[in-house]
């Protein structure tokens, strides 16, 4: 039987790394896709573990060679995507791969792996928690702000072709229920 597989999606800001990281530590049979981007690494984040930070000349080159399951330009100059290597090397090691992928990604691998994926949508309560959320990452710039907010408005127009949407009004809550509707897709046959 082919493994089956989670897709986690939201615009920048709603939580997902949050939720993604918290169904890695408590649901055991799940390995994390690990993307591949061209933005710059943020103070706290490693190379390999948690994205493949490449050079945009070899980002394009690896799309040109076919290296990727799914690919987006996200901003302008600014790609991420996922390896094809990356979900083989996973699945061979009879793990359920977890994506944490942009909006549109999400909806590429659902599209490609059909019923083998759980597609979740996390939104935001409201744009304006969004806002709030990103101002206090503290990393934003009010031109990168307002590009962010951009892109979410857009993002949030494609919820419904996830197959669920959850909202993370509180954090606490949304990983729980994160936790037993991916469990409870695993149980299915």
């Amino acid at each position: 039987m082919q493994n089956k597989l989670i897709v986690v999606s939201a615009p920048s800001g709603a939580g997902k790394t949050s939720i993604v990281r918290h169904l890695l530590e408590n649901i055991p049979e799940l390995s994390f896709s690990i993307s591949a981007t061209t933005r710059a690494k943020r103070e706290m984040e490693t190379d390999g573990k948690d994205y493949y930070f490449i050079t945009v000349p070899d980002f394009q080159q690896r799309i040109a060679d076919g290296d990727f399951l799914e690919w987006q330009e996200v901003y302008a100059g600014q790609y991420y995507g996922s390896l094809k290597s990356e979900v083989d090397r996973l699945g061979n090691e009879g793990k359920v791969v977890i994506f944490d992928v942009d909006v549109l990604g999400g909806i590429n691998i659902k599209k490609y792996y059909g019923e083998r994926a759980l597609s979740i949508f996390i939104q935001p309560p409201t744009v304006e928690d969004l806002k709030k959320r990103l101002v206090g990452r503290g990393t934003e710039t009010p031109e990168t702000l307002k590009k962010r907010i951009d892109k979410a408005e857009y993002e949030l127009t494609f919820a419904n072709q996830f197959d669920v949407i959850l909202v993370n009004d509180i954090l606490a809550d949304a990983q729980q229920r994160a936790c037993q509707l991916v469990n409870d897709f695993l149980c299915q046959k």
